[in-house]
C-alpha cells in the first residue's frame, strides 16, 4: 500500500488523512516533515505524546526507497512496527528478541525493496557488516529517536548511541532526523553537533504539557508516614490508571504489595523482574482499567497508554530532564492529569552519591550534579513551577494556575538583604564560581582557595556568617529558580546574574523566599473534570457504548498480540460512541482511521455501535 501511496501523492495532508486517519497536523509537526522532505538535516524536540514521530514517518512514506529508524528498546520499536502494520505501512525491525531465521527474512524483505521503515538499535547498526549491507541499498532517511541518548550533555547518555555520529559522513547526502522531548539547549546543541556538524535545522516546539497539575511536597519522617502519603494521594484517585515511581527494585516491590493490601490493583515493574512476569505486567497495565504500576526509570520510555491519569513520585529524579521525561507519561489525551513529587534531605544524598560512583569522568560528574541542583530548585521553587520547569529548557512563561504553587501560595520571606548579599559575593569573585565557594565567601571561611583566590580579602567574606551553610544552599537554588540566577550547566557550575538579578541589585526588584519546605498537607481529590476517570467529555447515554468498544479493541489487539493503542487510541473510541457511524463511509471519518484500519476494523467496531443502537430503539 504505501508504494502506491507515495506514488500517488506528494502531499503530506494526504498521507496524513489517507494512511493514518487524522485530519490535521499538530504544531510543529508540518515544518519537520517539510525540512525532511527537503533533504535537510533535522533536530526536533517535541513534548511526549506530540506526534514525534509521525515527523519521519510520513517522509518515509513519501520518499519511497527505506528508511532507518534507530530505537534504543525493543519493546518500542516494536510497538511502533506493529502500529505502523495497522495503519498499512510495510514496516519491520531486526533485532536481539528476533530469531535468527526470522531475522534473516526480515532483512531479505528489506534487500527486496518490500520494507518501507525498518527499525534497529545502534549496537545492531553500527557494525561494518551492516552498515555495508545497507550501503548497497536506496537508503532516503535516517531516524534516531530518543536522540538525547547520543549526547554526553544529556541525562540518558547510551555509549553505543556515540557512533551514531559516524552515519553522517558513512551515508552522504541521505538525511538525518533527531527526535527526542528531553534536551536542554547544551544538550540540543551537541546532538546536532554529533550528527551533523551543526549544519540541520532545529525544530523546539515547545515543552509545556498545561494540562499536568504540578506538585512537589517534603516526604514525612518515618517510614510510615511517608507511605501514607502515598495511600492519602491514591485512595483519592480510586479507579484511576497511575504510575508510581521509586528509586529502587526493593521500593518498586514493597509498594505494589502495600498498594494491593490496601484494595489498589498495583503491580511492580522492574529490570530485574524475569522477563516473561515484566512483559505480562506491562500489558495489564496498558490494558486493564484503573491499574496502577509501581516502577523504576526501566518502566516508561515508548509507553503509550493515553489515559494515565497521575505519576507519583515516591523519591527524586535524577534530573529535571528525567523529571520531565517521566511526568510526560501522565495525561497523553490531553485531560487532566496530575504529577506529584515527594523529596527529602536523603534523597538529595543518594543522588549525590549515586553521581559520584558512577564511572565516568570528573566533567561528567560535575554536570550530573548542576543537573540535580537545577532539580532541587524546582523542588524549592517559591514561584510557579511550571514557570521554573519551562525556564530550565529555554522557554518563558506567567505563573500558569496550575501547581501547587499557583493554587496554594508558601508563605513568603523578604529576602531582599539575603539575596542581594549573595548576588554581592558571585558579582565580587567574578560570576564564574559555583555555590559551595560563594557561600564559604559569605561565611568567611577560611580555605585554601579563597586566600589563593584574594577572596578573603573581598568586602563580602563573612557577610552572611550568621546564616547557616544549609540556609545559604536554598536561598541560592531558589536565586536560580526565580531567575535572579543563571546556572552553568554545560560548563562548571558557575553562578552568573541574569538581568533580573541585576534589577534586584539595583532595587527595581524583589525577591521573597520560602525559609523552609514542609511536608505538604493532604491534598484533597481534584474537583470536577480532573477528577473523572473518562478519557472525553462524552454524554451519559454514551458511556456504555464506550466501555463496549475499549472491550472489542482490547479482544482484536489480543488476538494481534499488540498493544491496545495500536488497534485505536482512546480518542478515536470516544468519537465512535459519540458520533455512532453506521457505515464504512462514515466511519472514515472517524479520528485516527486510515485506509488500512477502515479495511480491518470497521465490521467489528460498526457491530458493536449497531447492537447498541438496536437495544435503544
Amino acid at each position: 500500500m504505501t508504494e502506491s501511496l507515495s506514488s500517488a501523492h506528494s502531499d503530506p495532508l494526504a498521507v496524513l488523512k489517507q494512511v493514518f486517519g487524522y485530519d490535521r497536523f499538530r504544531p510543529g509537526q508540518e515544518e519537520i516533515i517539510t525540512a525532511l522532505l527537503a533533504d535537510e538535516h533535522v533536530l526536533a524536540v517535541m513534548p511526549t505524546g506530540s506526534g514525534k514521530s509521525l515527523g519521519f514517518q510520513i517522509p518515509a512514506i513519501l520518499k519511497g526507497g527505506l528508511t532507518l529508524v534507530v530505537s534504543p528498546l525493543i519493546a518500542l520499536m516494536t510497538d511502533q512496527v506493529a502500529a505502523l502494520r495497522a495503519a498499512g505501512v510495510d514496516a519491520d525491525a531486526i533485532n536481539s528478541s528476533r530469531s535468527y531465521e526470522t531475522n534473516a527474512n526480515t532483512w531479505r524483505r528489506v534487500a527486496t525493496g518490500h520494507v518501507r521503515l525498518l527499525y534497529m538499535a545502534p549496537e545492531r547498526l553500527m557494525t561494518e557488516r551492516m552498515l555495508a549491507a545497507l550501503a548497497r541499498l536506496p537508503l532516503k532517511l535516517i531516524a534516531i529517536d530518543e536522540a538525547h541518548c547520543i549526547s554526553r550533555w544529556g541525562p540518558s547518555f547510551r555509549p553505543d548511541y556515540e557512533a551514531l555520529e559516524n552515519l553522517r559522513e558513512r551515508f552522504e547526502g541521505v538525511p538525518i532526523a533527531a527526535f527526542t522531548a528531553t534536551a536542554d539547549q547544551a544538550t540540543r546543541d551537541d546532538i546536532a553537533a554529533k550528527l551533523f556538524g551543526g549544519m540541520g535545522r532545529i525544530f523546539v516546539s515547545g515543552f509545556d504539557r498545561p494540562n499536568i497539575h504540578l506538585a512537589v511536597g517534603m516526604r514525612g519522617a518515618g517510614h510510615g508516614r511517608h507511605m501514607g502519603q502515598l495511600l492519602d494521594f491514591i485512595a483519592a484517585r480510586a479507579g484511576q490508571s497511575g504510575i508510581v515511581y521509586c528509586l529502587s527494585r526493593k521500593k518498586t516491590e514493597e509498594t505494589a504489595a502495600l498498594l494491593r493490601e490496601h484494595g489498589f490493583p498495583a503491580l511492580a515493574y522492574h529490570a530485574g523482574m524475569d522477563k516473561a512476569v515484566r512483559a505480562v505486567n506491562q500489558d495489564r497495565f496498558m490494558t486493564e482499567p484503573g491499574m496502577i504500576i509501581a516502577a523504576t526509570i526501566a518502566f516508561g520510555m515508548g509507553i503509550d497508554k493515553s489515559d494515565v491519569r497521575y505519576v507519583f513520585h515516591r523519591d527524586l529524579p535524577g534530573s529535571m530532564e528525567a523529571y520531565y521525561q517521566e511526568i510526560g507519561r501522565a495525561g497523553r489525551d490531553g485531560l487532566p492529569a496530575e504529577a506529584h513529587m515527594l523529596y527529602g534531605l536523603d534523597d538529595i544524598r543518594m543522588r549525590r552519591m549515586f553521581i559520584d560512583q558512577e564511572d565516568t569522568q570528573d566533567d561528567h560528574k560535575r554536570r550530573e550534579h548542576k543537573r540535580l541542583d537545577a532539580l532541587i530548585a524546582y523542588c524549592e521553587a517559591p514561584v510557579c513551577r511550571r514557570r521554573t520547569l519551562l525556564s530550565y529548557f529555554g522557554e518563558d512563561s506567567g505563573p500558569c494556575g496550575n501547581c501547587d504553587v499557583c493554587t496554594d501560595p508558601p508563605l513568603l520571606e523578604d529576602g531582599g538583604e539575603v539575596g542581594k548579599a549573595a548576588l554581592s559575593a558571585i558579582m565580587a569573585s567574578g560570576q564564574r564560581f559555583g555555590a559551595i565557594h560563594v557561600i564559604d565567601i559569605l561565611r568567611g571561611a577560611d580555605t585554601e582557595k579563597i586566600r589563593r583566590l584574594g577572596h578573603h580579602r573581598l568586602s563580602c567574606h563573612g557577610a552572611g556568617g550568621d546564616v547557616a551553610k544549609d540556609a545559604w544552599r536554598s536561598i541560592i537554588r531558589q536565586l536560580v529558580a526565580a531567575g535572579f540566577l543563571r546556572l552553568d550547566v554545560a560548563g562548571h557550575g558557575g553562578l552568573s546574574l541574569t538581568s533580573k538579578g541585576h534589577g534586584l541589585m539595583a532595587g527595581d526588584e524583589d525577591f521573597r523566599y520560602r525559609r523552609d519546605v514542609l511536608p505538604a498537607q493532604r491534598r484533597k481529590a481534584p474537583r470536577g473534570k480532573a477528577a473523572r476517570v473518562a478519557v472525553a467529555d462524552l454524554a451519559p447515554a454514551d458511556n456504555a457504548l464506550y466501555a463496549a468498544l475499549k472491550e472489542q479493541r482490547l479482544v482484536l489487539a489480543r488476538a494481534r498480540g499488540v498493544p491496545a493503542f495500536v488497534i485505536f487510541a482512546d480518542r478515536s473510541l470516544a468519537d465512535m460512541a459519540r458520533r455512532r457511524p453506521r457505515d464504512e463511509s462514515a466511519f472514515a471519518d472517524i479520528h485516527g482511521v486510515g485506509a488500512a484500519k477502515l479495511r480491518d476494523f470497521a465490521e467489528a467496531f460498526l457491530a458493536i455501535i449497531e447492537s447498541f443502537a438496536e437495544e435503544a430503539s
